[in-house]
């Protein structure tokens, strides 16, 4: 399984669209929910590296189909 794992946010976290959203359809309802707010605190909180926080921001954007110039 932790390879599963592995592989997942590697995707999740590759910037790149059709991975995203790949891994991203995978997930049931409650796990979307988990990861959208696992990448929202990567993606604002401190103690993550800036690209990591770059790449939660990308998956983020991809998953809502938004640019995150509303806030």
């Amino acid at each position: 399984m932790s390879d599963w794992l592995e592989e997942f946010w590697s995707d999740i976290l590759s910037e790149e669209p059709l991975r995203i959203m790949a891994a991203w359809l995978t997930l049931d309802n409650e796990s979307k929910v988990a990861v959208l707010n696992h990448l929202k605190v990567m993606s604002t909180e401190p103690g993550w590296a800036e690209i990591q926080r770059q790449s939660a921001r990308e998956a983020l954007a991809t998953i809502t189909g938004s640019t995150g110039d509303e806030e």
